[in-house]
């Protein structure tokens, strides 16, 4: 299928693409809650003649999943936006602002839903040259953690027979209209911990009587930092955080427990499996050494997102096409975590970023702020390159 048509179609989308993103902004919804957006979004693919159509995944009515069918047979291939909102007070002094108290899209979704509805018109318009199956999959509750959505769908068959997915994120760390991409790992895992620490209270007079569990936490804490100072491979990408320390209620009273919860992302998936029982270690050994007790409990959320070659390869030519050679630039790790980690798990995957930063749009602030907001002039590109991907794919291309 020939990319400049593709191209074109996506620019004459231009502004029913600007309406939608915004649209899908003024009328956030939360993860598992996406139920308006997903309703909307099941009609217009109706409209389009999308088939075997599914709303409502995990028990909920947030979700949607369609099949584009070409006229010619070839491979299938999947492409996901997710659509849920933050819940957070918007800041921003726009037309199209939140309006719904404390929620927004604060991360993009809204653009992500808005640029794959153009994705499904633009193929629709050409179903007759598209060869294979494109599935969409507009998905729910990314932001929701341990609950999130891209586990349930593909638990209810979202990828059956699918042989590769695309997705792409706006970003605000890229200048606008730029696409970056990354072989390999793109994003890092996310991991939670939350370790209770027991000794013996007593008066802050008589510390010999008691067992106290706050130095032993402040001991853990510092030891802990040694974890990827001391044990990781320097040329490995860790990030062991602190978020959380509880202790006490008053100035004279040593407290029984004291408890430190945090966070860990890395991007090599055997050091991720690593990490609890190193933690584990310390936190019993420091414990021991100071009289306590050590309950660490460890939670996996979300895997690595890591781009498959080929995939990736395929999706960078398509883009040279459609943004040029000059503005298709790699991108170093991002240490922040996505679901689209969980289809990564199961077939070839390529995960990319459209830039969206523009100082003179006020597009530049970080994803989850209350002033964050999307350049909507690089969506249609962005459309033009998940449309060019997928028909690339399913008549055959490997990007090799």
């Amino acid at each position: 299928m020939n990319i400049s048509s593709i191209i074109e179609k996506a620019n004459a989308l231009t502004e029913k693409i600007t309406e939608l993103r915004r649209m899908f902004h003024a009328h956030p919804e939360l993860p598992w809650l996406e139920t308006e957006t997903s309703l909307f979004v099941e009609q217009y693919l109706r409209k389009l003649g999308l088939e075997n159509i599914r709303r409502g995944f995990d028990g909920t009515q947030s979700g949607v999943v369609a099949d584009l069918k070409g006229g010619k047979p070839g491979r299938c291939v999947a492409l996901r936006a997710d659509m849920d909102a933050l819940p957070l007070e918007e800041e921003n002094d726009v037309p199209y602002k939140s309006t719904h108290s404390g929620v927004m899209h604060a991360c993009g979704h809204d653009a992500h839903t808005a640029v794959l509805l153009g994705v499904a018109e633009i193929l629709s318009s050409m179903r007759d040259e598209l060869c294979g199956t494109v599935r969409f999959l507009f998905q729910p509750a990314e932001e929701a953690g341990m609950h999130s959505g891209a586990p349930k769908m593909i638990e209810e068959g979202a990828l059956d027979g699918v042989e590769a997915i695309g997705g792409l994120h706006v970003w605000a760390l890229l200048e606008s209209g730029k696409l970056g991409y990354r072989i390999g790992p793109v994003m890092a895992s996310a991991d939670i911990w939350d370790l209770k620490i027991q000794g013996k209270g007593g008066h802050g007079a008589m510390p010999h009587h008691a067992v106290d569990p706050t130095v032993t936490a402040a001991t853990v804490i510092s030891t802990l930092q040694t974890v990827v100072s001391r044990e990781i491979d320097p040329q490995e990408t860790v990030v062991l955080s602190i978020g959380k320390l509880e202790a006490g209620t008053a100035v004279n009273i040593i407290p029984d427990t004291a408890r430190v919860a945090g966070n860990v992302r890395t991007t090599n998936p055997e050091i991720r499996a690593r990490m609890q029982g190193i933690m584990k270690r310390v936190a019993d050994g420091i414990c021991a050494a100071m009289r306590c007790t050590a309950e660490l409990v460890y939670t996996p959320i979300y895997p690595v997102t890591v781009n498959d070659p080929a995939m990736t390869q395929l999706m960078r030519s398509v883009a040279v096409e459609v943004f040029g050679e000059e503005r298709v630039v790699e991108l170093p790790v991002a240490m922040g975590s996505e679901d689209f980690s969980y289809y990564g798990e199961k077939i070839p995957t390529a995960y990319v970023f459209l830039g969206i930063a523009d100082e003179a749009k006020r597009t530049g602030n970080q994803h989850h702020n209350p002033k964050f907001n999307v350049d909507d002039e690089p969506l249609p590109k962005g459309a033009a390159l998940l449309a060019g991907f997928a028909a690339r794919f399913t008549a055959g291309g490997s990007g090799s």
